[in-house]
């Protein structure tokens, strides 16, 4: 397969060419991934759709660092991070790339304040705290600054995560299952939010759902079956 570059005036930002992964099981090599090939430019808007098991989420997985293929090539904003160790990987998801996760994953222990203040003080930024309140209130938790996520419901702990996501103003934001655990209506309400946010800051959008009214949304979508692209 041939990529197609959708926007001209913008410049590939993800690159990805004969994508695989595989695992060794006590059956024999499980191929998960196969040929995967990907060109997503800088502020498109992107849905991997699948059903469960299909790869979608490995794939995000890679292309975000967290996990290494077993061969092809993964660029991003023109690196090659499969050429890199854990070390130099995590140091590209610093700079470029934002998440928001189906499960929240907001640290128990601190407030709505300090998580969002947390990716920026890791960077050493002395304004950290000015920005979360500014994200915090701008996804409309002015009120919740002090509140830990055991006080906040599912849609305030998904308001937290996306100002956290935004807080270090990401080149890439990747969206994994973001309404999964919130009601029809409270999702609803997070997505229109993430796509505003999305828009307000350029952001490169890659989001992965299984809710065809949701992909339908991104400027484009990617099906996977079965570890291959359709």
């Amino acid at each position: 397969m041939t990529p197609t570059q959708i926007k001209s005036h913008s410049h590939p930002i993800i690159v990805a060419e004969n994508l695989a992964k595989t695992v060794l099981t006590a059956e024999g090599t499980l191929h998960i991934l196969s040929s995967i090939d990907l060109i997503i430019n800088s502020g498109e808007s992107i849905a991997i759709i699948g059903e469960s098991g299909s790869g979608k989420s490995t794939l995000i997985g890679l292309l975000a660092g967290l996990d290494t293929s077993t061969s092809g090539s993964i660029s991003l904003n023109g690196l090659d991070i499969t050429k890199m160790n854990e070390d130099g990987r995590a140091a590209i998801r610093n700079e470029l790339i934002g998440f928001v996760f189906q499960s929240f994953q907001l640290l128990q222990g601190l407030t709505a304040l300090e998580n969002v203040m947390l990716p920026l003080e890791l960077r050493g930024d002395k304004k950290a705290k000015a920005i979360a309140s500014r994200l915090l209130e701008r996804v409309g938790l002015a009120h919740r600054l002090s509140h830990t996520p055991k006080q906040l419901s599912g849609g305030e702990q998904q308001r937290v995560a996306l100002a956290r996501a935004f807080a270090t103003q990401p080149k890439i934001l990747f969206a994994d299952e973001p309404t999964g655990n919130l009601d029809s209506k409270t999702g609803a309400s997070i997505i229109d939010l993430l796509f505003e946010l999305n828009s307000e800051n350029q952001t490169t959008l890659i989001l992965v759902t299984h809710d065809a009214h949701l992909a339908a949304r991104c400027e484009r979508t990617i099906k996977i079956e079965a570890g291959q692209q359709v």
